[in-house]
């Protein structure tokens, strides 16, 4: 007869210790991952207190995403050695996901930010603003390529921002080159791109061109979007300025947070200069 002191638990007990249902209790040692120190005649079950911090590890590692064949296979070969093996495996898949989670605050904090300024912004407004030097990751380039061709560059443009982690929460836009937009080719891309506050090295990056920007919003898809341009285009020429090397769009309501295409906004920031600049 077991001497059932509080050196024993009942499975009851040993269930509320470790906050948990008596049924997984009665799985667990099912499958052999976490059995009941002794039985009696009667198939009264009992626990060691000892075992709460077997069943702790095993609720951890179950925590952390480890299946219970595998907790299963390290209960069959127990040592310490294969034990901190396994806690610096477990440490190494923490600090990824803890990566991974800051990276994703990160993100949604750039959209955050975004969001609260396009609230606040005037889209029928033409401006003349200074803007600094922005870090811009680029796609291959875009120029007069089929539909196809298109669609693989943007496929591996968005793998690789996956892939590398490169995308930061804000939006993938695109630049336009001087010579296209003169012509009045407005939707002749030559790159996707986005822009990295923190760039790392070994990647093809673009210093955007700091300086004065006129910069308006089309209202719509990029089917009218001419129309906006040629607006811009009109200020530039009324300000005495002449357009330098890059136009940047960026898209500031999209499918996102918009149903309707013909509520979609595009910002549009053209490099501008004085007349008389050289």
């Amino acid at each position: 007869m077991i001497n059932k002191n509080r050196k024993y638990l009942t499975t009851g007990e040993f269930a509320k210790l470790c906050k948990v249902n008596k049924q997984t209790l009665f799985y667990y040692d099912q499958i052999g991952l976490l059995s009941p120190l002794l039985k009696n005649e009667k198939g009264y079950r009992y626990y060691s207190i000892r075992q709460i911090e077997l069943y702790f590890v095993i609720d951890l590692l179950k925590s952390l995403g480890m299946s219970l064949n595998d907790i299963h296979q390290y209960m069959q070969n127990k040592s310490p050695e294969s034990f901190l093996s396994l806690m610096y495996q477990q440490k190494e898949e923490i600090v990824k996901k803890r990566q991974e989670i800051e990276m994703r605050e990160k993100i949604i904090q750039a959209k955050i930010d975004l969001m609260e300024v396009a609230s606040q912004l005037d889209f029928y407004q033409i401006s003349l603003e200074q803007l600094p030097e922005a870090t811009l990751y680029l796609s291959k380039n875009i120029e007069n390529i089929t539909d196809e061709e298109f669609v693989e560059v943007i496929s591996d443009f968005i793998d690789e921002l996956y892939i590398s982690k490169l995308d930061t929460g804000y939006p993938i836009g695109v630049i336009t080159k001087r010579e296209h937009v003169l012509k009045g080719e407005f939707t002749n891309y030559s790159y996707l791109y986005i822009e990295q506050p923190n760039p790392r090295k070994g990647y093809p990056y673009l210093k955007a061109v700091k300086g004065n920007f006129l910069i308006g919003y089309h209202i719509g898809d990029e089917k009218t979007i001419h129309k906006t341009y040629k607006r811009l285009l009109s200020e530039m020429e009324h300000l005495n300025l002449v357009l330098g090397e890059y136009v940047f769009e960026e898209y500031i309501y999209d499918t996102v947070v918009k149903n309707q295409k013909e509520q979609y906004v595009t910002k549009i920031m053209m490099h501008v200069h004085q007349q008389d600049e050289n």
